[in-house]
């Protein structure tokens, strides 16, 4: 029987279709389906391709929400068939198995099997050479419920440490801020033995001896040092000020000031061309000794001991507001008797409360102050009988303790400006490989990463808030945006390269700015310029009608550039009988 009715359905597409291609380019789809395990009865869409889609519609829509995805799918449904060449049924994505891809993706040896053949997969479609890893980890807060067991826990955060948290342990390819793994770890954890587990998978992925692995001070415990150079490695990071470092530093900083050691400029340009000063500095080289596994491990390690003059202004602006913090709290902690104004009664308690404003401000041996016990002797009479001639009275004593005084510790002090600024950086990398100079600029590009912390917690992949509730969906979820990481980094980081190697800028990102070119483009505005694409379905009596809405100037030239043909898009009008 043939249907008189004309139906008009219109989708938006916008850049998810940008981003499946992209997606199917590195094989993510089939990755995940060779570690996922698919059930011999189960219907529908595979693993991989559930998760790629779903991945495709965090980036898009920038929403981790399990509620959204149906509906989204719901609307995009032509499209999304027509790009993956599947078949998607209304229960594709329903909670209960966008729950199960979390769970299964929460899984460490699944996961770590994932991101090595996806590492691997990455490094050669894209050609990259490997010669930089950087590591750090991060921590995401959240309003979560006490768990003695659970993975948000109380623990060292820059973010809000009145909330629990998770830790998040990255190591990123250098000069592109890409992840390479990542680790979802319970947020009490300590930093320090997060390093060694990263470094071995990093290792096992690559495949290649010389790598250097740049971290900050927590990186610096000796057992990680030994365990990189055992395996043929290479690392840089700052010396953590604990133990005797603290007391070698001061001896380093010393041998400078006497002018025992030649300092060397290091500069580099700002904003406006200028070639400024970054730091000065020297090095010397000394014999390193550790055990590991039973082995001793023997090896020659460079110290470079630099000095910031912007670092150290900033810290001594830091040491000032700490102590204003700390002398203003110390003697908050005894006001005058007053109505409200509570009192310490027992010395233990100011000793105690003192200490900690000490030691919440980092001034302990800066600060200290002086107190006095202050005594109320009075007389109260005993029983009834007002005017009663030789009436009983009672003597007491009402005891307070008051800080009379907060005094600064001028030598400490002075001690501690003379090596504020001072850093003491260690490395076993040959000086022929990595000389001063480079080992300070490659150390300050310690941003690179950081720019993946920002887009996995904010815009676009929004991790903060999370959504979901149980540990294991935490960690699943987590796992799966920071494959959005990858894709957001790699899409940046392609597009500015082949611009930068046809001396070409892009004109028409900004909309506030419209003639602006620009040949350092983010990824966050390369997609926006695909905003309002749609797909129009247009159902005849004998036949359905495609029209796409044609690609501008722009948009073909982003997907040349990202060696992506414009049919990705055109072919979708292709039209039916």
């Amino acid at each position: 029987m043939t249907t008189t009715e004309l139906t008009i359905k219109s989708e938006r597409i916008d850049d998810f279709v940008l981003l499946l291609e992209i997606m199917k380019r590195l094989g993510f789809p089939a990755i995940l389906d060779r570690h996922l395990t698919r059930h011999g009865l189960q219907q529908g869409l595979s693993w991989g391709w559930l998760a790629t889609i779903w991945l495709a519609h965090m980036v898009s829509q920038g929403d981790h929400r399990k509620l959204t995805v149906r509906d989204w799918v719901r609307q995009a449904h032509e499209t999304l068939e027509r790009v993956a060449g599947l078949d998607i049924r209304e229960t594709d994505f329903t909670d209960d198995r966008l729950t199960l891809l979390l769970r299964y993706l929460s899984k460490p040896q699944v996961w770590h099997a994932i991101e090595l053949e996806l590492g691997q997969s990455i490094i050669r479609v894209y050609d990259l050479k490997p010669k930089r890893v950087r590591l750090d980890p991060t921590t995401v807060s959240g309003y979560h419920a006490d768990s003695e067991a659970g993975l948000f826990q109380f623990g060292h955060s820059k973010d809000d440490p009145t909330l629990r948290q998770i830790k998040v342990m990255v190591g990123a390819l250098d000069p592109l801020g890409l992840p390479l793994v990542t680790d979802v770890l319970s947020g009490e954890k300590a930093d320090d033995p997060l390093y060694i587990p990263a470094v071995d998978r990093i290792v096992e992925m690559l495949n290649v001896l010389g790598l250097l692995f740049v971290g900050d001070c927590k990186m610096s415990a000796l057992a990680t040092r030994a365990h990189i150079q055992r395996l043929e490695q290479q690392y840089l990071c700052p010396l953590a000020l604990t133990g005797e470092n603290a007391e070698l530093l001061r001896g380093w900083v010393q041998a400078a000031l006497n002018g025992e050691d030649a300092l060397q400029p290091v500069y580099v340009e700002n904003a406006q061309g200028e070639r400024v000063l970054l730091a000065e500095g020297y090095e010397i080289e000394r014999q390193m000794v550790a055990e590991e596994d039973g082995q001793l491990v023997r090896w020659r390690e460079r110290v470079i001991v630099a000095h910031s003059e912007t670092y150290a202004k900033k810290l001594k602006r830091g040491l000032e507001q700490r102590l204003e913090r700390a002398t203003a709290g110390l003697l908050a902690l005894t006001p005058a008797p007053a109505r409200g104004k509570r009192q310490i009664r027992e010395e233990s308690a100011l000793l105690a409360a003192a200490e900690a404003i000490l030691k919440a401000h980092d001034v302990v041996g800066l600060l200290t102050y002086a107190f006095e016990r202050q005594e109320k002797h009075q007389t109260h009479y005993v029983g009834r009988g007002r005017g009663t001639p030789n009436r009983p009275t009672r003597e007491t004593v009402e005891v307070r303790y008051q800080i009379t005084a907060v005094t600064c510790q001028e030598d400490a002090l002075a001690a501690l400006r003379e090596t504020m600024g001072w850093r003491a950086y260690v490395t076993n990398a040959p000086i022929e490989e990595l000389p001063l100079e480079q080992a300070l600029l490659t150390y300050r590009d310690e941003w690179l990463i950081e720019r993946g912390f920002h887009r996995l917690k904010g815009a676009p992949l929004s991790l903060t808030p999370l959504f979901v509730k149980r540990d294991d969906q935490v960690v699943g979820l987590t796992n799966l945006l920071s494959i959005g990481v990858r894709l957001l980094t790699l899409i940046e980081f392609v597009v500015r390269q082949k611009l930068q190697q046809a001396q070409e800028k892009l004109v028409g990102l900004h909309a506030e700015n419209p003639k602006k070119g620009t040949d350092t483009p983010t990824t966050e505005r390369l997609l926006k310029a695909f905003n309002n694409i749609t797909l129009t379905t247009v159902h005849l009596p004998e036949q359905v009608v495609y029209h796409v809405t044609p690609l501008t100037a722009l948009q073909t030239r982003i997907l040349e550039l990202l060696g992506l043909s414009p049919t990705i898009y055109s072919a979708l009008a292709a039209n039916s009988e």
